[in-house]
C-alpha cells in the first residue's frame, strides 16, 4: 500500500498543503470552514503522516481540530529548515515549506505523535497564561522600585495586586483540572513527594512533559534540553553545551533544583561532589536539574512515592 505523506505550512490566515505522492498543492483557510474542506480532501487518501511546524498561536486550533483524526507529526522548525538547506533549497515561501515538510516526513519515516487530549491542551493554555502573568508581575515590581510619582506608584501596586489575584485563580484552575483525572492526580502526588518539588512545578512537569513515566533516563533529560552535547573534531575538543528541548519545562526545574541541592540529601550530595570535582556552579545546577527530572520519571514509572533513605545502624 502506498504511503501518503502530507506537508502543511500553517500561517495566520491559511494552510498551504502539499501531497508528496500526488505532487498536488492546495491552500485552505485556517479556520473551521477550511478544516472541513481539508478533511474532505484528505478523506480519499490513506494518509500515513501529516507533517507540520508549530507556529505560535496559529497552529493550536489546527492541532486541536485534527488530534486523533489525522496522523499528525509536529517537527522542530529549525530541523525542518536544516533539512531544506541539506536538500539545496534556499527559497522560503509557504508553498515551498509545505513541500519540504512532506519530503522530510517521507525521507525520515517520521511516526505520528500520540494525540494530545483536550484536557492537556487546556492545561497548556493555562500554564502559558500563568507564565505570562508571572513575567508581568516581575516587570511591574521592577518598575515600582524606580518610580517616584505617588500616582504611578499607587497604580502599579493596584496592577500587581490584580496580577497576583489572576495568578492565584489560574493556580486553582490548574489544580482543579489535574485533580479531575485520577491518573494525573496520582502522578502529581508522586512528584510532590520529592523534596524540592511542589504543586506549581509538578503541574508544569505534567503539562510540558505528559510522557513522564513512559520514558527512559536519557529521553527524559533530552526532552528537557538538559543533556550536554559534545563538540569534538579530530584533536580539537570544545566545551559541551545544553541546547534545544522544551524550554518551559527547563525553566520550571531551575528553582526546584536550587532548593533540592540544599534540602534533598541525594541531590545535595551530587551537587557537592560536582563542585568538589571543579565543575562550575551552573554546570552542577544543570546536573541537579537533570537528576531531579530523571528521579521524577523513574518514580512515576514505578508508581511509588519518594522515600528518604534511612542510614544503616
Amino acid at each position: 500500500m502506498t504511503d501518503h505523506t502530507i506537508g502543511i505550512d500553517i500561517s495566520k490566515s491559511h494552510l498551504d498543503v502539499f501531497h508528496l505522492e500526488g505532487q498536488e498543492a492546495h491552500r485552505f483557510e485556517n479556520a473551521p470552514r477550511g478544516y472541513r474542506a481539508l478533511q474532505k480532501w484528505l478523506a480519499q487518501l490513506a494518509v500515513t503522516r501529516v507533517v507540520f511546524e508549530p507556529t505560535g498561536p496559529y497552529h493550536r486550533a489546527f492541532e486541536r481540530a485534527f488530534a486523533g483524526k489525522l496522523p499528525l507529526v509536529k517537527v522542530n522548525p529549525l530541523q525542518a529548515r536544516r533539512f531544506a538547506q541539506a536538500c539545496g533549497t534556499r527559497a522560503k515561501t509557504d508553498a515551498v515549506d509545505a513541500r519540504i515538510l512532506a519530503r522530510m516526513g517521507a525521507a525520515l519515516g517520521l511516526e505520528p505523535d500520540a494525540p494530545a487530549s483536550e484536557k492537556l491542551h487546556d492545561l497548556r493554555d493555562l500554564q502559558i497564561a500563568r507564565t505570562a502573568l508571572t513575567k508581568e508581575r516581575t516587570r511591574l515590581r521592577n518598575r515600582a522600585h524606580v518610580q517616584i510619582n505617588a500616582v504611578l506608584k499607587r497604580q502599579t501596586r493596584a496592577r500587581v495586586a490584580l496580577v497576583e489575584r489572576q495568578i492565584a485563580e489560574l493556580n486553582d484552575e490548574i489544580a482543579k483540572r489535574i485533580a479531575e483525572d485520577r491518573a494525573t492526580a496520582r502522578k502529581r502526588d508522586i512528584l510532590c513527594s520529592i523534596p524540592g518539588l511542589g504543586n506549581i512545578v509538578a503541574a508544569a512537569i505534567l503539562t510540558f512533559l505528559p510522557e513522564i513515566g513512559t520514558l527512559d533516563r536519557k529521553q527524559a533529560g533530552s526532552l528537557a534540553g538538559l543533556v550536554p552535547h559534545c563538540r569534538e573534531s579530530g584533536q580539537w575538543k570544545g566545551k559541551s553545551f545544553i541546547s534545544g528541548g522544551r524550554k518551559p519545562l527547563r525553566d520550571a526545574l531551575y528553582m526546584p533544583a536550587l532548593v533540592a541541592m540544599r534540602f534533598n540529601p541525594d541531590l545535595k550530595a551530587k551537587y557537592t561532589a560536582l563542585r568538589e570535582a571543579g565543575k562550575p556552579a551552573k554546570v552542577a545546577i544543570v546536573a541537579v536539574m537533570r537528576k531531579l527530572l530523571e528521579t521524577a520519571n523513574a518514580l512515576v514509572k514505578a508508581d511509588r512515592l519518594w522515600v528518604d533513605k534511612t542510614p544503616c545502624a
